[in-house]
């Protein structure tokens, strides 16, 4: 399955290894149109990501983002410069306003079996990007793709962003990679997800950013369609997910690999 979004963007069947990436939640319109066309310049055509509301913090305190109205209207800004938009949805009924301001809408991997919500986004005809939950089999996913192919809609992505190692901790089964594949469905690698440490820093995640490398280049070389990364150009005043964020200048060579692997596997018999 090959899923077009627009602005030279492909999923799957051989297309390009596609690039999701932005901050994990919006932290300012200036520092969103900022990252926006830093990581365009950079990458050339992509999806732009950020959460205008990051409802599943540590903590209380911890900041969530500016909220729907004023998230969407920042996130429109972006669309407006050609760069398609993909932004994540915790309740029912944010799924129709988030659907005219973003090209992809986001089933945060916790809710990546409510099947309220899964229904609500296919509704919208909207691609729909499914976070495959650290406590799904990798097998299991594809029957979230269903509660949205139900809509009649069956632009789907599923993302895998690693699973639960015991306490505070996550390991990639590159094997389930494979395997999620098998639904028919493009799959993408969170690789910046795949490295944060869960609860690790007390009231935040912490995160091993060393590793988002060879994680990528691994899963990569396992048959992705995409790659999902967290940049940020100072992870350490990142008001989210700093702490397993990339750091913006190392997205060049990274991708440069990247695209090098994707190349050769795509091109193999």
């Amino acid at each position: 399955m090959r899923i077009a979004i627009g602005g030279g963007i492909e999923f799957g069947d051989l297309a390009p290894l596609a690039l999701i990436a932005g901050p994990c939640v919006i932290e300012s319109e200036d520092h969103v149109q900022f990252l926006a066309r830093e990581i365009a310049r950079i990458a050339g055509p992509y999806v732009f990501k950020a959460s205008f509301d990051k409802a599943n913090r540590s903590s209380v305190d911890s900041y969530r983002g500016p909220g729907l109205d004023e998230g969407l209207r920042i996130l429109s800004g972006v669309r407006k410069l050609g760069i398609p938009v993909l932004t994540d949805i915790h309740e029912t009924w944010q799924a129709e306003p988030a659907a005219e301001a973003a090209d992809i809408l986001q089933i945060p991997a916790f809710l990546c079996r409510q099947t309220d919500l899964l229904i609500a986004a296919g509704r919208t005809g909207r691609v729909v990007n499914i976070k495959k939950g650290q406590f799904v089999a990798p097998h299991d996913i594809r029957r979230a793709a269903d509660k949205v192919a139900s809509t009649g809609n069956d632009k789907v992505l599923l993302t895998d962003r690693g699973a639960s190692f015991g306490y505070n901790n996550l390991i990639v089964d590159m094997r389930g990679l494979a395997i999620m594949r098998e639904s028919g469905y493009p799959v993408i690698f969170d690789a910046t997800h795949s490295v944060q440490l869960p609860g690790a820093a007390g009231a935040a995640s912490g995160g091993q950013p060393q590793y988002i490398g060879v994680l990528s280049r691994a899963a990569v070389a396992a048959g992705v369609d995409g790659l999902f990364v967290e940049v940020h150009e100072a992870p350490e005043r990142a008001k989210s997910d700093g702490a397993n964020a990339l750091r913006l200048d190392r997205l060049a060579p990274l991708l440069a690999t990247l695209r090098a692997i994707h190349s050769l596997v795509s091109t193999a018999p």
